[in-house]
């Protein structure tokens, strides 16, 4: 008989995990992130984490080497062709599912995602191939308003702040501006001259102009001129002036000027100069028609975006006929956590989330453990009833080691009070189940949060 084979763990790279003390982090920033979104008046949706492949791969970009496509290892008609794929991104699903449940949803909608999405990219520091997306969007029949391109960027950047994250900077700029731009120069190849600028935070302005010339087949001096315009950047609205002094002419420039103004005025009361005007984003997604978003985090200048969204004229058009733009925004969850975990600035949580532990005394009904634990829980608190009747000291060790705060003894005979420990201090009190309450809590218990 053959000795069974021993698989040796280990992680997946790509796929980040955490123990629970960082995990219960994670989660509360997610209901950090929920709540004020939901403050704000968007509705939640889950579609699934699957999406068909022509769905996927129909908005442009690098999608076709980015998705996890599935299929059965036993396919039913012994075919092997996927048909379906992981979702890359939240936006696109969002058009599905608009264009799926457009008659029962109320315009304009205002949607938040959390959910994982998936990329079959190389991981490297900042680049996950399994990673948590929060997501706001707005979508409208015919016309999105333009408050919403400065309202969610406003939204995000309280969520940011909400979570001890304040050295953040949101660069915005408006793809207008630059098909205008392109097109007043006579350049024909504007999207690939689009891809190749996003590229100047990786390359500096002289890669970008000679990928201009060896890519886009620009020549030197508009390469340059190209270049010019994606280096002007300002926290304020003098960026157009700017533009204008290059002296290129398009209607469709003058369009895109005006609503990044439009924009960056209405932030300007609300964002302490962290949003900035940034002539040299552009997105990479082919859908983005209108304003455009990328976060960074200040203190690691090299880290890749850890926001990015815009605006979308056609995304749905693809599922209806008729016009439904949006404007959504994305918070990059686990590349924002994943680096403050590296760095040391996210603190350990509890190991569990448990308040109180019941104890189980040696020689008294069980009944009386698992009576308390239900009274406890039905005043809202998360309680553990220890799972048998060890010596005393080996329960306390238990709930030392799960950072338990508070651990109660059931009353030994009838008529007696409970017993409830404060872990931290030491002390220990008598008091009735409902007469309890958390040391300092004032009778109401808050979950213990925990920030950068």
């Amino acid at each position: 008989m053959s000795a069974k084979k021993t698989i040796k763990p280990r992680a997946i790279s790509g796929f980040p995990e955490w123990l629970p003390e960082i995990r219960i982090v994670e989660q509360q920033w997610m209901n950090e992130i929920r709540r004020i979104f939901e403050s704000y008046g968007f509705c939640s949706i889950d579609p699934p984490s699957v999406e068909d492949i022509d769905v996927l791969t129909s908005k442009g970009g690098d999608t076709d080497k980015e998705i996890y496509a599935l299929r059965r290892l036993q396919a039913e008609d012994g075919g092997d062709e996927a048909r379906v794929a992981l979702h890359y991104d939240l936006t696109v699903p969002l058009a599905r599912y608009v264009a799926q449940h457009f008659n029962d949803l109320a315009f304009p909608f205002k949607r938040y995602q959390i959910q994982r999405a998936w990329r079959g990219e190389r991981p490297q520091e900042g680049r996950f191939r399994e990673f948590y997306q929060c997501d706001i969007d707005v979508v409208d029949v015919d016309n999105v308003a333009l408050d919403f391109d400065a309202e969610l960027p406003a939204v995000i950047l309280e969520v940011l702040a909400s979570l001890g994250l304040d050295r953040v900077s949101m660069h915005i700029n408006n793809r207008k501006i630059l098909q205008g731009f392109y097109e007043g120069l006579g350049i024909e190849n504007v999207v690939e001259t689009i891809r190749v600028v996003d590229k100047m935070d990786k390359i500096g302005p002289e890669g970008v102009a000679k990928m201009l010339v060896d890519d886009a087949g620009i020549d030197a001096a508009t390469a340059q001129r190209c270049v010019e315009l994606a280096s002007i950047r300002s926290t304020d609205t003098s960026f157009a002036e700017r533009v204008r002094a290059l002296d290129v002419k398009s209607e469709l420039l003058d369009e895109g000027l005006d609503e990044l103004t439009f924009v960056l005025e209405h932030l300007a009361s609300v964002t302490q100069e962290q949003a900035v005007a940034d002539l040299a984003i552009a997105r990479g997604f082919d859908y983005y028609t209108g304003t455009v978003y990328e976060g960074k985090l200040i203190d690691y200048p090299d880290y890749p975006s850890i926001l990015s969204g815009g605006r979308y004229d056609d995304l749905v058009g693809s599922f209806l006929r008729r016009r439904l733009p949006g404007v959504g925004l994305s918070i990059g969850l686990t590349r924002i956590f994943a680096k403050l975990v590296k760095e040391g600035q996210i603190q350990p949580g509890p190991k569990c989330p448990t308040d109180v532990l019941v104890v189980q005394l040696p020689g008294v009904d069980r009944a009386v453990a698992r009576d308390t634990g239900r009274h406890l829980r039905r005043r809202g608190f998360n309680v553990e009833v220890y799972h048998e009747a060890k010596k005393v000291g080996a329960q306390m060790k238990y709930a030392d080691r799960k950072g338990i705060p508070y651990v109660c003894f059931p009353p030994g005979e009838p008529g007696a009070l409970p017993e409830f420990k404060d872990m931290q201090s030491g002390e220990q009190t008598s008091v009735s189940l409902d007469a309890w309450s958390p040391s300092g809590s004032g009778g109401t218990f808050k979950a213990r949060t925990v920030s950068a």
